[in-house]
């Protein structure tokens, strides 16, 4: 059986929507972060990164959202949530799906741990602002009228995008972005991402 080691507040969120999307059994080992926000060390006995989601299936540990993603629905799924392989738009999924821990995330995360530690530093607020700006309007007109970022239907890149924007959303940087906003709502609406969330918890602590 698949075991899944799920950290609170974090990006395995994405992995118990798929498998919820998938209607796979598993087995879930819950971990909390510390009083610093950090993962518990105990994590690092799974796996070297010590960070979540890992995911064990018999001889195999794999951390790391995009592979994991891609390793279940292939295996798992048939690749039901992935375009056609050696297609013009798997190629394209397969950008969306890496974007978001690169390129997107960088800014976006950049910003958001600013604020909660009291604002950025003058100088990488003034490279922050305009690339946060450039991140968002890539995903609005990557989405355009969606209503998923490949169209009429839900894939990997969409699971892979939903703990991004509820960061985002979170920190209050989706305030101004009206497209990005409805497409994460339109996410929220999915009964396998209510479905993780009802079982791993919210994405973000409560304000304090």
């Amino acid at each position: 059986m698949l075991t899944v080691h799920h950290l609170n507040f974090s990006r395995s969120f994405r992995i118990l929507w798929l498998l919820e999307e998938l209607q796979l059994p598993y087995e879930l080992v819950r971990y909390e972060r510390d009083a610093s926000f950090r993962a518990p060390a105990s994590l690092k006995a799974v796996h070297p990164l010590g960070k979540a989601p890992i995911v064990q299936d018999d001889e195999l540990t794999l951390a790391e959202s995009a592979s994991i993603l891609s390793y279940l629905d292939r295996k798992y799924g048939g690749a039901r949530l992935s375009p056609p392989e050696g297609t013009p738009e798997a190629a394209i999924h397969d950008e969306w799906l890496h974007y978001v821990e690169s390129s997107a995330a960088f800014p976006i995360m950049m910003t958001v741990i600013g604020k909660m530690m009291g604002g950025l530093p003058e100088g990488l607020g003034k490279f922050s602002e305009p690339e946060v700006a450039k991140t968002f309007a890539y995903i609005a007109e990557g989405v355009g009228e969606g209503p998923y970022l490949m169209g009429a239907k839900l894939t990997l890149a969409d699971i892979q995008m939903s703990y991004l924007l509820a960061t985002a959303k979170s920190a209050g940087l989706l305030k101004d972005q009206p497209v990005v906003s409805a497409y994460f709502e339109r996410l929220k609406a999915v009964p396998g991402y209510q479905k993780a969330i009802e079982i791993g918890g919210p994405l973000s602590p409560p304000r304090r």
